[in-house]
């Protein structure tokens, strides 16, 4: 199969996973893949298993800003297994600094990001710094439009 057509998978891996997310105004998914191109996951944003996720708690952006987990750093910690050399595939937004220093300290070696072309602009500094980190380390980063699917 081509790189194209892997990535369409994955990537409706990470949609399939982003529309789980009880977060009304942000649904993001990603998927850990093997070197084999098995699969980990899906995961997608959302409060830690076992706390109130009720829809009062989104509303208030304040508490939901403290309280979610990003799909990425679900993904990295309930993979239950050594990440080296796996790559994660993320959409529809790029990681974020604290998932970047989480993929990047898990070992995984590639992200792939579906990532509409404007993104939101309040998150543009800290994609750039995420980007930044991820690039430092020797994490391969390859950002696709949403033209993928």
């Amino acid at each position: 199969m081509t790189t194209a057509r892997w990535n369409t998978y994955f990537f409706k891996l990470c949609d399939a996973a982003a529309s789980m997310s009880k977060d009304p105004s942000t649904k993001v998914g990603a998927v850990i893949v093997r070197p084999d191109k098995t699969t980990l996951g899906p995961a997608w944003n959302g409060f830690p298993r076992g706390c109130d996720d009720g829809p009062k708690l989104y509303a208030d952006r304040a508490t939901k800003l403290r309280r979610i987990v990003h799909a990425e750093m679900n993904a990295v910690v309930s993979a239950g297994e050594n990440l080296k050399g796996c790559t994660i595939y993320v959409s529809p937004l790029h990681p974020c600094s604290t998932c970047a220093g989480a993929i990047i300290q898990a070992g995984i070696k590639r992200v792939v990001a579906k990532v509409p072309q404007d993104p939101p602009e309040r998150w543009r500094d800290d994609f750039a710094e995420a980007r930044q980190m991820l690039c430092e380390a020797g994490v391969e980063v390859e950002i696709v439009g949403s033209e993928v699917m």
